[in-house]
């Protein structure tokens, strides 16, 4: 990984394909943009339509030359997810970005009656990629980037409460576990295709401090208007921006000589280059990311299958 990794050395991308959920916004657009910009056909995964055709006409704008499609996807919704997996259907998969997420929202449920954040943030990309395994085993090299945030460090997974139905809900805590889960799906995932001989790569990211409509969106629900405002201030005067923020991700995706499991992040920890990123402990126990991964299963109905070429199993 070069010193001041930038979007100068992302590799030519020409004849792989990328899949990058929550690609409207933020983070999301940024890193299908620049994988866009080097060749790669980009899959918009995105839940709102208008705001995707919205993405989708300023990447053409951006990179007349982009190959790419824009499909819908809500990972707060299982059948979504399946409805997503089998409508793309790909023969190969180079990149699954699993990228979108939610953050510090009132309580909410998802559609399948998950807390909103382990739902969306965990649950939903858990099902997604298994789903697309099979397609991600069949391609020589291919990688699953999952974004997580340094904000993970604030609390370990509850295996007794995942879904936040006997303590009482706290929005950041709820966030912290959903990111946990994410880095722990990644440890979990990489053992896993490490014990099959597969070469697929399981990485994680996080974006540091990045202006997104993340750190408003929770507010804005509850009509919160202050707290929208200092947000929204805090962005401009601290964050860095969202084509910094996508670095740790286009890094991890597409720089040669990453290891399973590795999780970047910026260089001074909020922002800077991207650089091997701080990670609390409990993200890589083994008990742990087993039992979530077990958990995940039964939850989601999707089993993960690791032979080539075979569909995942749904109950």
């Amino acid at each position: 990984m070069a010193r001041r990794w930038s979007t100068s050395h992302i590799p030519d991308q020409t004849g792989r394909l990328a899949v990058v959920t929550g690609a409207n916004s933020g983070l999301g657009y940024v890193t299908a943009r620049e994988l866009a910009r080097r060749g790669a056909r980009v899959i918009l995964a995105c839940r709102d339509k208008d705001r995707g055709a919205a993405a989708a006409a300023q990447l053409h704008a951006e990179v007349p030359a982009a190959d790419f499609e824009l499909r819908t996807l809500d990972l707060a919704d299982l059948a979504s997810v399946r409805a997503f997996a089998a409508d793309l259907a790909p023969d190969r998969l180079d990149l699954l970005i699993n990228n979108a997420g939610v953050m510090a929202l009132p309580h909410r449920r998802t559609a399948d009656g998950f807390e909103m954040q382990f739902g969306t943030n965990h649950l939903g990309h858990f099902a997604l990629t298994g789903l697309l395994l099979p397609a991600l085993l069949g391609t020589p090299g291919a990688r699953v980037v999952t974004v997580s945030s340094g904000l993970h460090a604030l609390a370990d997974i509850d295996l007794t409460d995942l879904n936040y139905e006997q303590n009482r809900y706290r929005r950041w805590i709820a966030y912290a576990r959903s990111k946990s889960a994410n880095l722990l799906f990644t440890h979990e995932l990489a053992t896993r295709l490490g014990r099959a001989g597969a070469d697929v790569l399981s990485v994680a990211a996080h974006p540091g401090y990045a202006a997104t409509n993340l750190q408003t969106a929770g507010v804005r629900m509850e009509g919160r208007d202050r707290a929208e405002r200092l947000a929204t201030l805090g962005n401009r005067v601290f964050a860095q921006p969202a084509e910094s923020g996508a670095l740790p991700t286009l890094c991890a995706a597409t720089a040669p000589g990453m290891r399973p499991d590795a999780f970047l992040g910026p260089q001074g920890g909020l922002r800077g280059a991207p650089a091997p990123s701080f990670r609390a402990p409990w993200t890589r126990n083994d008990t742990t990311a087993a039992a979530l991964w077990t958990a995940s299963e039964q939850l989601t109905d999707v089993t993960y299958d690791f032979t080539p070429s075979t569909p995942p199993k749904q109950a």
